[in-house]
């Protein structure tokens, strides 16, 4: 199949998956996230294939869902907002999901709904000088999929999200438990690889079975319900009228979306 918003590729047991938007720091449209769908299917439908790298062509693995788009799109009904919200949720969990390991190999930025994806991924790589978080709380925004206080500490967890930072790096990230490894830029493809050729070289079903058991593990201890209830919050966010949004928004209409996120981050300087 060919795809204008992602492309795919085979290399040997491993499949690659590259998120091809980088003129826009490859954010995630409506396009990419169907055409991902459809990628990721195929990939676990495929006994060839073991395990699935995710990675971002040009400059960053990807800034997080396409705000541009989002602006043009009329979500006043609450039925289009949830079935909005839950196409978003259902992205990033699919990695989660996979019946097969995912890596996320990480550089540039890795932000909102992107940091979302490398925590879904079953092992995250990330590059010297990647910068990520979690900036929503800053513009009157939700939290699509709420994983981070299952990764990390609550403290921790609240620190990045209460504050909306999204200046963490790959040495932060790697000590709180978010990222596997950290490489000199440029090598974490590479790694990413090596880490997958070691799935692949072990037992399949094994590796599938654990992957199943691992994630239920979560699941029994109530993470599938708290998400489903954080989306719910985010619904409730994107709903209610707010300052902070209603002038984020307009600044995005009038002078663009450098303008606006400059803006948003003044009062943090």
């Amino acid at each position: 199949m060919t795809y204008e918003t992602i492309t795919t590729e085979t290399q040997g047991r491993i499949g690659v998956l590259t998120l091809n938007r980088p003129h826009v720091l490859n954010a995630f449209n409506q396009a990419l996230m169907a055409e991902t769908k459809i990628a990721m299917a195929a990939f676990s439908a495929d006994p060839a294939i073991l395990a699935i790298i995710v990675r971002g062509a040009g400059r960053a693995f990807s800034a997080g869902f396409d705000m541009k788009e989002s602006a043009t799109r009329d979500l006043s009904d609450i039925n289009d907002r949830l079935a909005s919200t839950r196409t978003n949720f259902d992205f990033i969990m699919q990695f989660w999901d996979c019946p097969k390991p995912t890596i996320a190999a990480v550089h540039g930025f890795c932000l909102a709904g992107a940091f979302e994806v490398a925590l879904a991924c079953d092992f995250t790589v990330a590059a010297e000088g990647t910068r990520m978080g979690e900036p929503e709380v800053r513009f009157g925004a939700g939290i699509v999929a709420l994983l981070l206080p299952w990764m990390t500490t609550p403290k921790l967890a609240k620190e990045l999200l209460l504050t909306g930072t999204d200046q963490l790096d790959a040495a932060r990230a790697h000590a709180m438990g978010l990222v596997n490894y950290v490489v000199p830029a440029g090598q974490e493809f590479e790694r990413a690889f090596s880490l997958a050729q070691n799935v692949v070289a072990s037992a399949p079903l094994s590796v599938q079975l654990t992957k199943r058991a691992i994630n239920r593990s979560y699941e029994t201890a109530g993470m599938r319900e708290a998400l489903l209830a954080a989306l719910d919050v985010d619904l409730m966010i994107g709903m209610a009228g707010n300052p902070e949004k209603a002038e984020f928004s307009r600044i995005r209409a009038e002078q663009g979306l450098k303008a606006a996120i400059a803006w948003r981050d003044a009062k943090f300087a």
